[in-house]
């Protein structure tokens, strides 16, 4: 029998609230049928809905379960970090101070506490390198440009099966106009370089039709595994942030930070919009 539960809608990566991607997030998710997830996601209609509960590794604060409106996810990164803003304001605790663990579908990811706010540890790729050329050749149909306007191409796949293209600027970025009815299926992102001296580095822009959603406001997980490719191959420097969402009349800001190590963390502000209770 369905039940009141705990609901936060928490606007991630806004520069302020309203500006940046939100994801709706059910807390005491033990028990909601699969099924249940499902049509609630699709009803939100929003880029991603998760669902708290309690984990099954010991060594994990809660487990997350991440849905677009037409399938589940493995990992996502701004449902990641609303998530988790959504379960310290409902009273979680976290094992450590400071550092939360996530367990999802892809494993377990970590995420720390600073003055900036949260920020996830970027989880390790699936896949890499260059796109094989019947792949690019579809991107580059889809979005209509020329195949000489590809600066370079990877794979950058962490769980949603990301490949993305480089533009020689941001303004190309912007100026893109999809058709995805030549490429449904894609998962695919676009991100160019603005000029040295500006306040953000880059521009991204992420379309996921494969996934019932044309253009993601604002998206961790490709922020994530592109910082991974850009920063090992030596392009950018250690911390440096992106500019997301400006087409869909959003604001997002995303904070690139990477340790001596090479983990990649990814932040980004995180406000709760709405609070109240859901039906599942």
């Amino acid at each position: 029998m369905a039940g009141s539960r705990d609901f936060a809608q928490v606007d991630v990566f806004g520069q302020a609230p309203y500006l940046g991607n939100p994801v709706a997030v059910v807390l005491d998710g033990d028990g909601v049928e699969d099924e249940v997830m499902r049509r609630i996601a699709n009803w939100t209609n929003l880029s991603e809905t998760t669902f708290v509960l309690s984990p099954n590794d010991p060594e994990a604060d809660y487990r997350l379960r991440i849905f677009t409106p037409g399938l589940e996810l493995e990992f996502a990164g701004h449902p990641t970090l609303g998530s988790a803003h959504a379960w310290l304001e409902n009273g979680g605790k976290p094992k450590r101070a400071g550092r939360i663990v996530q367990e999802c579908a892809a494993g377990l990811v970590e995420l720390r506490q600073g003055e900036g706010g949260l920020s996830f540890a970027a989880p390790p790729r699936r896949r890499v390198g260059e796109l094989e050329a019947e792949h690019l050749a579809a991107i580059v149909d889809a979005f209509g440009i020329e195949r000489e306007a590809v600066v370079s191409h990877q794979w950058v796949d962490n769980g949603p099966g990301w490949a993305v293209i480089r533009l020689g600027s941001a303004e190309e970025v912007l100026a893109l106009e999809p058709d995805f009815s030549r490429f449904p299926t894609a998962m695919v992102g676009a991100v160019g370089e603005y000029p040295k001296g500006s306040e953000f580095a880059y521009e991204l822009r992420t379309f996921a039709p494969a996934s019932g959603v044309f253009e993601d406001p604002v998206c961790g997980s490709m922020n994530a595994s592109v910082a991974q490719w850009l920063t090992g191959a030596g392009e950018m420097p250690a911390a440096y942030k992106v500019s997301q969402g400006a087409r869909l009349g959003r604001r997002g800001e995303v904070a690139i930070a990477v340790e001596e190590d090479g983990t990649v963390w990814v932040g980004g502000a995180t406000t709760t919009c709405f609070r109240g209770t859901a039906i599942a």
